[in-house]
């Protein structure tokens, strides 16, 4: 190989009447501007595909004549000035978006939005799976909506792996360099014009780091990228690959993320008032920013640690403790002494900080600890997800009550116009207004679903489900080409799949927990299902095994094999490479979403959120989003939420009851077309779930609700903490060692009820608690009468919390008093007391981790 000593750039010669066509192709907003896109396709339809559906990629390479061509085409110029005229319109309104009719539109609020991986189109490969789809959709949410947020991220050189099947149906990973010149990025530049680079220390080397952005409709995307020649080879490496290394790599990329990407915004001049962790990789940018705050303003830690958590965000994705990042005591020690040094910590003081029982040596640090300690607010990303996230981590907030910890949800959702197939949306532009695009979460724009004719919305997803077919069939043919199956040797892949026939789409992750192959239990009653003379189904996956999980790459043999016997051949196929555009075909041709993971192992699922809006219905175990959102009328639940401890008979009870449902309700009525041959029931059954799920899950809803629970919230805290020389975390950190030092002088000597002789529903309780404070003051705590039910463990069942007020002393001791509410139900009811610090900065009356309960 030749190694280059000088680099430069060749940009396309665009006509004069074209100049504003890499304008275009660089900001993103073309991934879900379906105009945009057709005229980027109007251009050269083979050289769109060639390039990956890259514009950029695509004007570089199309011949220099076609553009002379298409720059004199009166019906493309056409076109090409509606497209830049809607661009610049949406980037200039300034007084019609969300966040502008908003009351926050007058702060100068800035949101800075970390995630590991972005899913924003196919040719930016910087993603894997659910988690960067919801962070893309998040952030073109954010563009529509026009909040004062910008994001950062990794730019991988191999991204995620490519997946294909050998000759026995075993996952290969193939991994391949990005051109980062040819795709929709920029370096970004210093003020005086050369590429932006900047130095992190991992460990004890500096490792440099370039910068690039991508703009995603009104939002700033920056991407950090270490294959730069000052680095070593190990180093150029951090960035290289998505989930492809082992947890050594991690933590150098986490340390790139969120120490660097803090760095990239101060040398940005950009100064975040609100930080949102998306998922645990994100948490070390907590630790930068208290540096950066120490640094700048000459704050102690402790007065730091106040001021940064006051304005940040965490959510958490992830539903078992296993798929959180750990890393080792000797890995901390290797990577980041320099860092903690910087915030006054030793070792052990930092430790403290990631592990949910600080005194532990033998625990390793977590991410996720790290960012629940570092932040005013944390949330799930279901309501299921949330009684399972405040079961995981109660242990960060010692004597927390499971439903007391101080963790709330935000349900996920999709970016509607991403995901939506140009038939439906047609039929919504035409009989619901543009209000479905505008606000997509008004319940009222929603209601006119029911107006759509039902022969107009049927045959809109007819068309959908023949043009799956096809790609499904064209895919599979490519698949058997590269496995080395001849031409000659393929006829029967046009017999595939039958574009008349019930359809059925399963993608995700191919992991055990996620029972992709739960389907296939019992192998002979699918058979008699798929094979049906008057009611067939057939079913198309999607999906990748992690490179490591062998569980999760035998699922995907077992089921290649088993889709390869004849009775299930041309009912059954696997798509393989599972990315953005096979999931944009599926979710938009697929009748029926199906999902089988164990119950709270989902902690919200997407894809089905996407299949609404194309007019599809979901069939699904009832965890994650469907939890909350499923009635018989829009779809079915595979069982009612039990809960199993025999995985073997959850897998048999679960499994009978899918197949019952399919051959019971599902098929009859999709079949069910009397008269006109149009299944009315299972028409109005899309309305309806189109009428109830559509305007909660999508994610102009969630960024609202993010912005409106989250960000305001904590931008008026951080603001109120920043204030006046940081005067408020001065006194809250000052606060919080003072109540620390003295909590072990807090004692509850006793606490008793006045009750009448015979207690009656509507009765009323006084409680009294005698209660010693040491060095503590009334101020400084609340003294809590806890009353409920109690179950057969002698535990109260959501207790009513009552705080007593101090009322004189005895003895020395504090006398507190309240009374409750009447009683309002019959039984065996039971009490406690309980004291807990309190101020009113906290953020929690749980975030000291103190609480002293009467015995």
């Amino acid at each position: 190989m030749i190694k280059s000593i000088g680099t430069f750039r060749v940009s396309p010669c665009l006509p004069s009447s074209l100049h504003r066509l890499t304008e275009l192709a660089y900001n993103l907003r073309w991934a879900w501007h379906h105009e945009t896109r057709a005229l980027f396709r109007r251009i050269d339809r083979d050289e769109w595909e060639r390039s990956g559906r890259n514009p950029v990629a695509m004007l570089g390479a199309v011949e220099q004549k076609r553009l002379v061509e298409v720059g004199a085409d009166a019906g493309f110029l056409a076109h090409y000035e509606r497209a830049c005229q809607d661009l610049d319109a949406y980037i200039a309104d300034k007084t019609t978006t969300w966040f502008s009719k908003s009351g926050a539109a007058a702060t100068p609020m800035r949101i800075a939005y970390f995630s590991a991986e972005f899913a924003i189109t196919d040719c930016l490969p910087i993603y894997s799976g659910g988690l960067a789809v919801l962070a893309g959709d998040h952030l073109k949410s954010a563009s529509d909506l026009a909040l004062p947020l910008v994001a950062v991220g990794l730019l991988y050189q191999q991204g995620y792996f490519r997946q294909y099947l050998n000759v026995d149906g075993w996952q290969q990973e193939a991994y391949s360099d990005s051109d980062f010149y040819t795709m929709p990025i920029k370096p970004v530049l210093d003020a005086n014009g050369r590429e932006l680079t900047l130095r992190v220390p991992v460990g004890a080397v500096d490792v440099v780091v370039k910068v690039w952005v991508a703009q995603v409709g009104r939002i700033p995307l920056y991407l950090l990228d270490t294959n730069t020649d000052e680095n070593s080879v190990g180093d150029r490496d951090i960035t290289d690959r998505l989930y492809g290394g082992d947890v050594e790599l991690r933590i150098k990329q986490e340390i790139i993320l969120g120490i660097g990407g803090m760095r990239v915004l101060e040398a940005l001049h950009i100064t975040p008032d609100v930080c949102h962790m998306n998922e645990g990789h994100t948490a070390f940018l907590a630790l930068e920013r208290i540096r950066q705050l120490m640094t700048r303003h000459g704050l102690r830690f402790e007065e730091a640690r106040e001021v940064a958590k006051a304005g940040h965000v965490f959510t958490t994705h992830t539903p078992v403790a296993a798929g959180n990042d750990y890393f080792s005591v000797e890995l901390v020690e290797r990577y980041l002494p320099l860092h903690y040094g910087a915030l006054g910590l030793n070792r052990d003081q930092f430790l403290a900080l990631g592990r949910k029982h600080p005194s532990d040596s033998s625990e390793p640090f977590c991410m996720t600890v790290l960012a629940l300690r570092l932040a005013s607010h944390g949330n799930a990303v279901s309501r299921l997800h949330e009684d399972v996230t405040r079961r995981m981590w109660a242990d960060v907030w010692p004597g927390a009550p499971t439903d007391e910890v101080p963790v709330s949800h935000v349900t996920n959702a999709v970016h509607v116009q991403s995901w939506i197939s140009g038939e439906m949306s047609g039929l919504f532009d035409t009989y619901i207004g543009p209000s479905w695009r505008e606000q997509p979460g008004d319940q009222s724009a929603w209601k006119w679903a029911s107006r759509i004719p039902s022969e107009e919305l049927w045959r809109a997803h007819e068309r959908r489900r023949e043009r799956l077919v096809a790609f499904a069939r064209s895919r599979l043919k490519s698949q058997l080409r590269a496995r080395g199956v001849g031409v000659t040797q393929l006829h029967w892949v046009e017999d595939v799949l039958d574009p008349e026939v019930l359809t059925i789409g399963i993608g995700r992750r191919f992991a055990t927990y996620k029972r992709p192959l739960l389907l296939w239990h019992d192998v002979e009653r699918l058979e008699r299902l798929l094979n049906n003379t008057d009611r067939p189904i057939q079913v198309i996956y999607a999906g990748k095994a992690h490179p490591r999980d062998e569980p999760g790459k035998q699922l995907i043999r077992n089921l290649i094999h088993l889709a390869s016997q004849p009775a299930f051949r041309k009912r059954v196929v696997f798509l393989e490479d599972y990315d953005l555009d096979v999931a944009r075909y599926m979710v938009q041709g697929v009748d029926v979403w199906l999902n089988t993971p164990r119950r709270y192992m989902e902690a919200s699922g997407t894809s089905g959120m996407k299949a609404i809006f194309n007019g599809a219905l979901n069939l699904s175990i009832l965890d994650g989003w469907w939890d909350e959102a499923y009635t018989p009328e829009i779809g079915w639940a595979i069982g009612a939420g039990e809960s199993y401890q025999d995985e073997a008979l959850q897998d048999q009870v679960e499994s009978q009851a899918l197949y019952d449902l399919l051959e019971k309700e599902v098929a009859p009525m999709f079949y069910d077309r009397p008269g006109n041959h149009l299944p009315r029931e299972w028409v109005d059954r899309i309305k309806s779930a189109m009428e109830e799920l559509c305007p909660v899950f999508n994610t102009h809803r969630m960024v609202s609700e993010y912005a409106t629970r989250y960000y305001v919230t904590s931008y008026e805290r951080y603001r109120r903490f920043t204030a006046d020389d940081f005067a408020v975390s001065k006194r809250l950190a000052s606060w919080r060692q003072r109540v620390t030092a003295s909590w072990q002088g807090v004692r509850i000597h006793k606490a008793n009820v006045s009750l009448p002789d015979t207690m009656r529903v509507g009765d009323p309780i006084t409680a009294r608690a005698w209660v010693s404070l040491g060095d503590l003051s009334v101020e400084d705590v609340s003294v809590q009468f806890c009353l409920g039910r109690v179950n057969a463990n002698g535990e109260l069942i959501s207790p009513a919390v009552i705080t007593l007020r101090p009322e004189g002393s005895e003895g020395g001791q504090k006398i507190f008093v309240g009374e409750t509410e009447p009683c309002g139900a019959s039984g065996l009811h039971g009490y406690s007391v309980r004291v807990l610090p309190v101020h009113p900065e906290l953020s929690s009356p749980w975030d000291l981790g103190l609480v002293r309960w009467a015995t």
